[in-house]
């Protein structure tokens, strides 16, 4: 099977092209080879918004698989339907499961909860895009499918609230720093870890019976965000200090601190749009188009695996000054705000 990835270096799609190699695909990235080759990838050097000179490099091929990693805007998908109508036997998008139904009428959630976010318009985005995939789809027969991956991590630590996917958060837990869990910590979350989710979508590649398919493909495991940090903190011989807040108190806090209307937007949206929200994912549609699928990586396991490759290279202990002042000038506020 020959199969071609838009990007392919990322958190997710890193851990599928390596199942995918394994699997014996003939695995292409098109990417504009700022990281360095993976093993028996072949790297084909371009920047897919210059669209004269991807045509120029993809004209001799065809393809069984196409996924773009790094479609978020209606016009990426248009560009890609100019691409690669014709020349591939499938072509999968990755959306997100942040597009499904915000708040969830109805909690367990299925590939037919309805598409609809008030608050994010990354996942606006995402829904539109899939929009127009789907009348591709009906009006032209572009063989799409559509995955939804929901929070998924690999060698980085998954948080709620900020902090960037490197060294910070474990950085404060081990200096016993307190850490903000938006709210009451209760919501209930999904993490999937990233190899995981790789044998679910590499069973979907060149799977003819997908054509027209949307799947998200995700964990059984739903913990809480008390649980989440607790667990990172039982991986490091540690009690997290947790401190409790509000989300509109963040959002206050983020607009005072920042100044910026735009990032306490993106905020909310990232918080009530998203990872405030109890999820309970049925992955029955996967398990049934990819029989003997299963997530087999808790988080008690994950997060060692990712704190093992923390230790590998101490230079990947990236801590960001910004973000761990951000944090204490926060909670310092909070605490005014609570008379303590």
């Amino acid at each position: 099977m020959k199969a071609l990835f838009i990007g392919g270096t990322g958190n997710i799609s890193t851990a599928v092209s390596q199942l995918a190699v394994e699997s014996g695909m003939e695995l292409y990235h098109l990417n504009r080879g700022n990281n360095s080759p993976m093993a028996g990838v072949t790297l084909l050097k371009a920047d897919i918004n210059q669209e004269a000179e991807v045509k120029k490099v993809l004209q001799s091929h065809h393809w069984d698989v196409v996924v773009d990693w790094i479609a978020f805007t209606p016009s990426d998908i248009e560009r890609d339907y100019r691409l690669f109508a014709g020349k591939t036997r499938q072509f999968i998008f990755i959306s997100s499961a942040s597009a499904y139904q915000k708040p969830l009428l109805h909690p367990l959630v299925t590939e037919s909860t309805p598409l609809k976010n008030p608050y994010w318009q990354y996942s606006r985005d995402k829904i539109a895009c899939e929009d127009l995939l789907n009348m591709r789809y009906r009006d032209s027969d572009f063989p799409i499918t559509i995955v939804r991956p929901s929070h998924t991590y690999r060698n980085y630590i998954p948080s709620c609230f900020g902090f960037d996917h490197h060294y910070t958060l474990i950085s404060r837990m081990l200096q016993n720093k307190p850490i903000i869990v938006p709210g009451t910590g209760l919501s209930r979350w999904t993490l999937t870890y990233a190899a995981d989710f790789a044998k679910g979508f590499v069973g979907l590649m060149g799977h003819s019976e997908s054509i027209g398919h949307a799947f998200h493909i995700t964990s059984d495991e739903r913990l809480t965000w008390n649980q989440i940090y607790e667990e990172i903190g039982a991986a490091l011989g540690v009690k997290p200090n947790l401190v409790h807040i509000p989300e509109d108190a963040l959002y206050k806090l983020t607009l005072k601190q920042t100044g910026s209307l735009e990032e306490a937007e993106g905020l909310r949206g990232n918080l009530l749009g998203d990872k405030l929200t109890n999820v309970h994912f049925d992955n029955t549609k996967i398990k049934t188009f990819v029989p003997g699928f299963k997530a087999e990586i808790p988080l008690r396991i994950g997060i060692r695996k990712a704190l093992a490759w923390f230790d590998e290279d101490p230079s990947r202990k990236i801590v960001s000054k910004t973000q761990d002042e951000s944090m204490d000038w926060m909670i310092s506020r909070w605490f005014e705000m609570l008379g303590k």
